[in-house]
């Protein structure tokens, strides 16, 4: 007899989703999946063990989206729940990740479905977990597509990625040549992840994962730093950044809403970061700038 599984599905505004993604783990989700169909209307679908308490949880994912909509977030629905076998599980959760190219040189893979490399791409070998960033959200796709054109333009000797995650973007910045690769993260979890990744693609001379938080970190200036956050840390960490960066490094800032691409880069502006280039995916702005210091900065 299989395991019993649940899956709790709920519809989710893209705004939302990063958002009630953490929380849905933190509520003890084995597994989680961001769909969207071809009206555009996305879902998500967490897997939990059958012991877990569907009803509590699902009280707890209502009153969560209803604080968010007392915020003014759009609310799409409400949770439904179903029981699934063990194999349902899996095979959802492994179909969803499979090897996905981005850009023009990466091909994300999970570890049980990784291709040899073809057509010049570079793969990257990463196990779905707690962690953010596996390249399915467009946050971290316009980060990897705007970090190969500025390697491939400005060959930086460094690198730091401020909140890492799943360490995505240190592993594809320590593929594209970047030697020396600093990835931090404050949640104890993304840095396990994103440590297990980097020996997964064998880069463990190349990027060191480290438990900090942005704010508080002591490094000598890089020229290029990765900070796939949120606007609102983005405007928090403009004097941070003007720290870390380099003068005539580069800043990829990802993880804004279309709409918020003008408040960060104003924010930026006044620590003397110049918007150089932007990509939109899917309702989200990635962003690219280059660090010329204020001298006279009082």
């Amino acid at each position: 007899m299989s395991s019993r599984y649940w899956e709790l599905t709920v519809a989710v505004s893209p705004d939302a989703s990063e958002g009630l993604t953490n929380f849905v783990w933190e509520l003890g989700a084995l597994g989680v999946v961001e769909e969207e169909n071809a009206a555009g209307r996305a879902r998500l679908r967490a897997f939990f063990p059958e012991a877990a308490d569907s009803d509590a949880i699902a009280r707890s994912i209502d009153l969560y989206l209803g604080a968010l909509e007392s915020l003014g977030f759009a609310r799409a629905g409400g949770p439904a729940v179903a029981d699934v076998a063990d194999t349902d599980w899996a095979d959802a959760w492994r179909a969803h990740f499979a090897p996905l190219p981005i850009g023009r040189r990466f091909l994300v893979a999970p570890p049980w479905e990784t291709p040899p490399p073809a057509n010049g791409r570079l793969v990257l070998t990463l196990e779905p977990g707690r962690a953010f960033g596996t390249g399915q959200h467009a946050t971290t796709a316009g980060c990897l597509e705007l970090l190969e054109t500025i390697v491939e333009r400005v060959r930086p000797t460094r690198a730091i990625d401020l909140g890492t995650g799943s360490g995505i973007l240190a592993i594809a910045a320590a593929r594209l040549g970047v030697p020396d690769v600093l990835a931090i993260d404050s949640d104890p979890d993304a840095v396990a992840s994103a440590t297990a990744n980097v020996e997964r693609n064998g880069l463990g001379a190349h990027v060191t994962c480290e438990g900090a938080d942005a704010a508080a970190l002591d490094a000598e200036p890089a020229p290029l730093v990765l900070a796939n956050l949120l606007a609102a840390a983005h405007r928090a960490l403009a004097p941070c950044y003007a720290r870390l960066v380099a003068a005539g490094g580069a800043l990829v800032a990802g993880g804004c809403l279309d709409a918020e691409a003008d408040d960060v880069t104003a924010a930026l502006a006044a620590y003397g970061f110049r918007r150089v280039e932007a990509r939109s995916i899917e309702g989200w702005t990635t962003l690219a700038y280059e660090h010329a210091p204020l001298r006279d900065r009082a």
